[in-house]
């Protein structure tokens, strides 16, 4: 395992903690506190909100500072269903002949993930998801597919950031569906794994919603 700079280990903690809403959209970030928190100088965590502010995870105020921004709510939902639409045909066309050798390595990614969410690393959980998924679309076999999936996923990236719609609670659902979508492909079935494929990514968006309005339903009731 590479050891991490300090700065690096700033950005995976302050990132994971906005993807777990642990700091809400519109919080603010207090670098000293950080800094205090983490026993590191105000550098490092300066660079590492630099670096998520370039996410479009953080975002600076005036007289403010930096604060957690916002999610889209209604374009990353609609961009999603798209999205499922758009992977379950690729993964159908994949599925009619998966090479086994990604076979092997989709297993060793979603075992890397399940590792990954026993050590509460969330982004790498999500570069690993992201990476299993893009294996998959890349055997479809349609350039013009592949690279709209791709503009899709650029979409929702710049909509909240890579991984930041995943929760400790979907993920584990996720790396249980992830099996599900390997047998389908082995099995070679393409109408069933475009219906897995599809459920599996709108699931997602779901439990996104779900979150939010029980996130408004709380703050409501503290008032």
């Amino acid at each position: 395992m590479i050891k991490e700079n300090k700065q690096q280990k700033v950005y995976r903690i302050v990132k994971g903690r906005i993807i777990e809403r642990e700091y809400v959209p519109g919080q603010r970030i207090v670098i000293d506190q950080i800094a205090k928190e983490l026993e590191t100088s105000s550098i490092p965590v300066r660079e590492a909100l630099r670096q998520l502010e370039a996410e479009r995870l953080v975002v600076y105020k005036r007289n403010v500072g930096p604060v957690v921004a916002a999610v889209n709510e209604s374009d990353y939902l609609d961009t999603v269903h798209v999205l499922a639409l758009l992977e379950g045909q690729a993964a159908s066309l994949a599925a009619r002949n998966f090479p086994r050798e990604e076979l092997d390595e989709l297993r060793k990614l979603n075992q890397s993930m399940e590792e990954a969410l026993n050590e509460f690393d969330i982004i790498q959980f999500s570069k690993l998801n992201a990476l299993f998924h893009r294996v998959i679309c890349e055997q479809c076999g349609n350039t013009f597919l592949l690279e709209t999936i791709e503009n899709t996923w650029n979409r929702i990236d710049s909509i909240r950031g890579t991984g930041s719609t995943l929760y400790s609670r979907r993920v584990k659902e996720s790396i249980e569906e992830h099996n599900e979508i390997i047998a389908l492909l082995e099995a070679g079935a393409t109408e069933e794994i475009e219906i897995m494929a599809r459920a599996h990514k709108i699931r997602t968006a779901e439990n996104f919603e779900k979150r939010r309005k029980n996130m408004i339903e709380t703050n409501t009731m503290t008032f």
